[in-house]
């Protein structure tokens, strides 16, 4: 048995073949993109096939900035790079530097290219674009007086506002002087001052829209004063116009309806605005009379007259609780004189005089109250109800005699 390798040697091996071999580090390949897929680390991987074979290729992540273009399948294009081995599967592959597109790609290139230099020069920049009118009189219209592109817009444009005023400048949108003719039109119209612009015409191949693709164009659009809206194909199309439009369109009827404002939609706003308006307008008069109520109220609670009446009023007040304080002072006073008159009749000699009492008095007028003080033989007065008597005492008796008396009795009977 001869020499036995691993997997690995003999993969090592054939890949440094592949590296010794000059042709393989710098060639060319060309074929159909098949298989394309972009992975989340930037790196492309696809295959290259033709009606012998395919072969597999990828394109790192870092060498991705010599694209210009997006791969996609179907593409005919021309891979410039190296074929290696991957030692771990043992299957090689065209590691990709640079990817042109074959053919038609040569176009494609070419306006890549074009469209770098004028973004570049600041062709595409958002603060020279200008703003669509929202409503306007009169429309230009750049393309072939005949054609589905021009009836469309024709016929959108007069359905949305059947007063606009269209001028269309008749002009060759395909072949030689294509290019020439759109920005003749519009330098024409520009200077005619119709309110927008549309230049556009209806679908085709890269070839049949080279003419939106040309520089001259473009700087017709750029330094054109009216707002332009680029209509050039279907959707899928892209052109350099499109870029330096003020507003790109999809279509040539896209193009209309951005152009021209709906009228009956406009009315129809105008109407809800309308309706809007007076509500807004019946919620602040609404608030505006409560507010001037408010003020009404204000002012006459305010008002000198107001004032007079509330002072009136409590004039009238402080008059009836002070003759209510007077009542009750005099009925105070009424009942404490009734109750003093009670006390002084109690107090009253003549009315003790009535009683049956008597007032004694020695001969100098003045009061006895003290049977000690009197003797037998002084001359006293007695003072009665009805008059005076005039005596002599007799006998002086003291008022413990009676007393004393009485209690012997008592003890007599028992």
């Amino acid at each position: 048995m001869g020499s036995v390798y691993s997997v690995g040697q003999v993969n090592s091996y054939i890949k440094m073949m592949f590296t010794q071999d000059f042709l393989l580090n710098r060639i060319y390949v060309k074929g159909e993109v098949s298989n394309c897929k972009y992975h989340t680390s930037g790196h492309i991987y696809f295959s290259l096939k033709d009606e012998t074979g395919a072969i597999s290729c990828i394109l790192f992540a870092g060498a991705r900035k010599n694209l210009s273009f997006r791969l996609e399948n179907g593409q005919q294009v021309v891979v410039f790079g190296s074929i290696s081995v991957y030692e771990r599967d043992g299957t090689y592959q065209l590691y990709a530097r640079e990817i042109r597109l074959d053919g038609l790609g040569a176009l494609y290139e070419q306006f890549e290219a074009l469209k770098q230099e004028l973004e570049e020069m600041g062709m595409f920049a958002p603060e020279y674009k200008q703003p669509i009118p929202r409503y306007i009189r009169r429309l230009g219209v750049v393309t072939a007086p005949t054609g589905a592109a021009v009836r469309d817009i024709i016929q959108i444009a007069k359905r949305r506002n059947p007063g606009i005023q269209i001028l269309l400048y008749p002009a060759k949108v395909q072949g030689e002087g294509a290019a020439e003719s759109v920005a003749c039109g519009i330098e024409v119209l520009d200077r005619l001052g119709v309110d927008t612009i549309i230049a556009g015409r209806g679908g085709g191949s890269i070839e049949d829209l080279w003419a939106f693709n040309e520089e001259i164009v473009a700087r017709a659009i750029f330094e054109c004063r009216t707002p332009i809206i680029s209509a050039v194909g279907h959707e899928t199309d892209t052109t350099i116009a499109d870029f330096a439009a003020d507003l790109r369109a999809p279509t040539p009827s896209a193009g209309a309806e951005l152009a021209v404002a709906d009228m009956q939609q406009v009315l129809e706003e105008i109407r809800q605005e309308t309706d809007r308006l007076r509500s807004r307008m019946l919620q602040k008069l609404s608030a505006e009379q409560g507010r001037l109520e408010q003020y009404r109220l204000r002012l006459r609670m305010n008002s000198p007259q107001s004032r007079i009446r509330e002072q009136h009023q409590l004039l009238i007040e402080r008059e009836n609780q002070f003759r209510y304080q007077m009542k009750a002072r005099l009925e105070a006073c009424r009942n404490r004189l009734l109750l003093d008159i009670e006390r002084m009749k109690g107090l009253s000699p003549l009315l003790k005089l009535e009683q049956g009492y008597a007032f004694v008095a020695d001969e100098e007028g003045r009061r006895i109250v003290q049977a000690a003080k009197i003797r037998p033989g002084d001359p006293i007065t007695l003072y009665l109800a009805d008059g005076r008597i005039d005596a002599v005492v007799r006998q002086v008796t003291p008022a413990e005699l009676p007393r004393r008396a009485a209690s012997e009795r008592c003890r007599e009977k028992g």
